[in-house]
């Protein structure tokens, strides 16, 4: 007989991973052992620290928060929405929970029997890899619910190399040392026999110090700066950084990435101050996964040509289509395609001033806007960009900016022929405008500061984000410390800023409806990027210039740093930074899926859970506008 409620369960989970990866008779007999669970807001379905039950869960209607602890008001860890899978951990090992689960507001919820899901998915490799993704970068949720920081992946077709990324890393138990008070003859005599690229030195408890490798000897004693029976602590790279015995391939990965190194000392407790027991090259990563981030990293530091970098840059995009097929966290997928942008910019860089008939005739930094600057451009879109040159005399500046901006034009040229299109706006540093003295720079920014008028605040919203890409970071500071020393003096430019930030209101109309274009070619499209992030993007860039907060330019950051300082206003920053990263990874999985800038998406093309969870991320924008007509007294 027909179980007409077993077939309404296995129709909604066949639309969600991992459940659509099941033959139909397997999730016909999984749904006949669902459990339906209702719940009212404030609802809790485990508790942190308590043992594992008999089910994972899947989320039929409404939401379910993740907290740290379990009182629903503190740390909320994530949102999950319809489709959204959690509670996932004793599916993997059995081990209490470490998160609580606490309904949003009234929720249903699908408990899946665990005993069951193994029995008929044990031998499907494609599941097996999205739960053990899934479990180790504590994200269930495609779009919203992730905790940064935890795990770093890299994607390999090569399924047993996939989980080798959440495995321990091998590496070498029986490290070569050198005690302290060693000369570096005599470590470099130790590193001869043993043939090895570097050696750790420890003081008299085997602690590890510091490391000498065979850079440090090229560098330090075969330029002459130190004799060869120099102390190695003279030449040795100190502190050193250091990790457990069962740090995993992907942490390794995040770790040399993070810190620009290649060595791992392994210690007994992970830290510095107990006994080296072994040690982790960048080497031993490769050989267990082939091409990696710091691959791609290392084939741009080599290119000669610009058709290497594109090459490598488009790698980047490949690999951003793995990590978001995996739903690995936004936040190392932000970071990891930034740093490779960023190298990509540098040697572009670098071949441009080799090909300049002199060096730069005084220093120099080349900075990223707008997206750029924020960290934030996933997909391959327009660049922009700004050069700053150290003020010189009056009767060498012609002959200077000359000089720079044909470097610069170089640079944008190669930038454009690697895949980064030329900005529509010419908001380029070959553009005589934005390239400029740095007490230049310092005056443009005041004057857009204290007179801001239409045009100054459309400026703003772009080169008030910006980050230093290569050359004198001196330069970036001194333009940063004008910026905020001028800002802290007015309040109109808050004011102007504020009611720029409010012109795009909430994208859903008076009927729940999404607002789309209305006119041209892009009619009954809707453009997630004006509708939807650059309201959050305007909010998080305004309260960041208004708390004086420095460095800080990705917008999600922007928002997490504002809930650590206002505890009273923690719930709407942190709902904003969950949007803000929900927003950024739909947009980049649109872009990728229709090959083009995913700004404007085909509403037909969404499936009503996709449309809901878009609605969802909505909310935080009408709040946070609201929350800025009162903070900047902004009548509208």
């Amino acid at each position: 007989m027909k179980n007409a409620i077993a077939d309404r369960v296995a129709d909604f989970l066949k639309k969600f991973p991992p459940f659509n990866m099941l033959e139909h008779d397997n999730l016909t007999e999984i749904a006949k052992e669902v459990d339906i669970v209702y719940l009212e807001k404030g609802d809790t379905i485990f508790k942190k620290d308590t043992p594992f039950n008999n089910h994972f869960y899947i989320v039929r209607a409404g939401a379910v928060n993740l907290h740290h602890n379990n009182n629903e008001q503190n740390n909320i860890v994530g949102i999950n929405d319809v489709g959204d899978i959690f509670g996932i951990r004793p599916l993997i090992i059995q081990e209490n929970y470490k998160l609580a689960a606490i309904a949003n507001e009234e929720s249903i919820v699908y408990a899946i029997p665990i005993k069951r899901f193994k029995k008929v998915s044990s031998t499907n490799v494609k599941i097996h890899k999205y739960l053990i993704t899934a479990f180790a970068s504590n994200t269930y949720d495609p779009y919203t619910a992730e905790e940064n920081g935890k795990i770093f992946v890299d994607y390999l077709p090569n399924t047993s190399l996939d989980i080798a990324n959440f495995q321990s890393a091998n590496y070498t138990k029986a490290p070569i040392t050198c005690y302290e008070n060693s000369t570096l003859k005599d470590a470099a005599i130790k590193m001869q026999e043993h043939k090895i690229g570097c050696i750790v030195v420890v003081n008299k408890d085997k602690h590890p110090v510091g490391m000498v490798t065979n850079s440090d000897i090229k560098n330090k004693i075969a330029t002459g700066q130190f004799p060869i029976k120099t102390s190695v602590t003279n030449i040795m790279s100190s502190p050193i950084i250091t990790d457990k015995k069962d740090i995993t391939v992907a942490h390794a990965q995040l770790q040399m990435i993070q810190h620009n190194i290649g060595h791992l000392c392994i210690t007994k407790d992970g830290t510095a101050n107990t006994r080296l027991i072994g040690i982790l090259t960048h080497h031993d990563i490769l050989v267990t996964l082939g091409n990696t981030p710091s691959v791609i990293l290392k084939e741009i530091k080599r290119a000669k040509k610009n058709k290497t970098l594109r090459s490598a840059r488009i790698k980047a995009n490949t690999l951003l289509k793995s990590y978001l097929e995996q739903n690995m966290p936004l936040s190392h997928i932000v970071k990891v395609i930034s740093k490779i942008n960023e190298a990509v910019s540098v040697r572009a860089i670098e071949l441009a001033i080799k090909k300049m008939k002199s060096p730069p005739p005084t220093n120099f930094t080349w900075l990223s806007i707008g997206s750029q600057g924020r960290g934030e451009q996933l997909l391959f879109t327009d660049q922009d960009n700004a050069l700053i040159f150290n003020d010189v005399l009056p009767e060498q500046y012609d002959k200077v900016k000359l000089y720079f901006l044909d470097l610069a034009k170089r640079v944008t040229k190669s930038l454009n022929k690697i895949g980064f299109e030329y900005c529509e706006a010419d908001m380029m540093a070959s553009n005589p405008e934005w390239c400029k003295s740095l007490s230049e720079w310092q005056e443009q920014f005041k004057s857009w500061i204290f007179n801001p008028n239409e045009k100054a605040i459309l400026l703003s919203s772009v080169f008030f984000d910006y980050s230093h890409v290569y050359g004198d970071k001196h330069l970036t500071e001194q333009l940063t410390n004008t910026i905020y020393q001028s800002i802290a003096n007015t309040s109109l430019f808050f004011k102007t800023l504020g009611k720029d930030a409010l012109k795009n209101p909430p994208p859903l109309g008076f009927f729940k409806q999404f607002l789309v274009e209305q006119n041209g070619d892009k009619k009954n499209l809707f453009n997630i990027k004006s509708k939807a992030l650059m309201p959050l993007i305007d909010a998080g860039r305004l309260l960041a210039l208004s708390k004086q907060i420095k460095e800080v330019n990705n917008t999600y950051e922007r928002f997490e740093k504002l809930s650590a300082l206002e505890p009273n206003n923690k719930e709407l920053f942190d709902s904003c930074a969950y949007a803000y990263k929900a927003l950024l990874k739909f947009r980049t999985k649109q872009g990728l899926q229709n090959e083009n800038s995913g700004k404007f998406i085909e509403l037909a093309t969404l499936t009503k859970e996709e449309k809901l969870k878009l609605k969802r991320c909505f909310k935080p924008i009408n709040e946070i506008q609201e929350s800025l007509k009162l903070r900047f007294d902004l009548k509208i």
